[in-house]
């Protein structure tokens, strides 16, 4: 996106309910299908038996995720273009790790990671600063990296506690450009897919076209990712053939018509309300049917776009950019009438918190 962060503009969602105390046996049960079954991946794959004993703990492992209505898992996902900048020292107000029940799970979408060619062959061979910085934060609250995608400036993190990570399986990554009709990575997605506990589960990073005038275009790129990207799995070889999709990025949808005096005037005096209906976003999912599948949170935060560096002041150089919720995460879970897998509706719940810190402010 066009703009430079001193601060996260931030949008964040979690999703999660207590685990009742029936279902640790349910847990301890897992666990030993995880020891069973790192056995017997270390078997021949030409060995039929050992095939077949591996589909069969697979199947246990979904029954294991079905029948537990009582078991859900807390999501941290925080949406954040850093517009190059280096991480600041701290982002543990990012991370939320007072909210109970505590988190299971976060993911981290970042955009316009400064990506020069130095900077980015230096980050092939080792760890870029980012992520250096989200695992050192998160390791000792005993979180491991499960895995990480880039493509050039975007950047999708996926850390879990420890204990989940025998039930995190099938992993895979992809990314698709959209920038200079297809060939630049500066704008496009990067997906992570797994199966967790079972459930079939696909995160998006995006980064769309910016500027007031191309919601269609926005649109059009988006659609053009969730058909385009495919993964090496026969059940969900596509985004959307996931359980639950979490689509999370530098949307740069904006609020048009309004003038920027209205729209500063409302949201000082807290009147948020009155620019819905011209949030591009939002007028555009009454058009377009692949995005009324996909549901969000309320926007009772301010706009996340654009601040000036290092404060809580909009735009106050000579081109005066409108706010905009541009930092958007949204999801998704299969319809019914799909083929699907029978899993009970209760094991997700959405709530959303939102903190204003930069020029882009993150969103988690």
């Amino acid at each position: 996106m066009d703009s430079l962060p001193d601060g996260p503009r931030g949008r964040s969602d979690s999703t999660g309910s207590s685990t009742s105390q029936g279902s640790r046996s349910k847990t301890v049960l897992r666990q030993r299908l995880s020891q069973l079954m790192t056995c017997i991946e270390d078997l021949s794959s030409d060995d039929e038996a050992g095939e077949e004993v591996s589909r069969r703990l697979d199947e246990a492992f979904q029954l294991c995720g079905r029948f537990t209505p009582t078991d859900a898992y807390r999501l941290h996902m925080v949406t954040w273009n850093v517009a190059t900048a280096e991480p600041p020292e701290d982002i543990t107000s990012l991370l939320l790790f007072d909210a109970l029940p505590p988190t299971d799970l976060y993911v981290i979408g970042l955009q316009e990671v400064r990506a020069t060619p130095a900077k980015f062959m230096s980050d092939l061979m080792w760890e870029d600063s980012w992520s250096h910085l989200f695992m050192n934060t998160l390791a000792p609250k005993g979180f491991v990296k499960v895995t990480s995608v880039r493509m050039q400036g975007l950047l999708l993190l996926v850390f879990a506690k420890q204990m989940h990570l025998p039930f995190i399986r099938n992993i895979q990554s992809t990314y698709i450009r959209t920038g200079i009709f297809g060939y630049w990575g500066n704008k496009g997605g990067v997906s992570v897919r797994f199966s967790f506990y079972g459930h079939m589960v696909c995160f998006l990073n995006c980064h769309l076209a910016a500027h007031m005038g191309n919601a269609l275009q926005r649109v059009d790129e988006l659609e053009y990712i969730l058909e385009t990207q495919e993964f090496d799995m026969f059940e969900t070889p596509h985004v959307l053939d996931h359980k639950v999709v979490f689509c999370l990025g530098d949307l740069n949808f904006r609020i048009q018509d309004h003038g920027l005096h209205f729209l500063r005037s409302s949201i000082n005096g807290g009147r948020l309300n009155l620019l819905w209906s011209k949030d591009q976003l939002i007028m555009m999912k009454k058009k377009e049917p692949f995005l009324q599948e996909f549901e969000e949170g309320p926007l009772n935060f301010k706009p996340t776009y654009k601040f000036d560096r290092k404060s809580d002041t909009y735009d106050t150089s000579g081109k005066k950019r409108k706010p905009a919720w541009t930092d958007r995460i949204l999801w998704r879970v299969k319809p019914k009438s799909l083929p699907s897998e029978d899993i009970d509706e209760g094991d997700e719940k959405a709530s959303m918190s939102t903190v204003n810190e930069d020029d882009e402010d993150p969103s988690w």
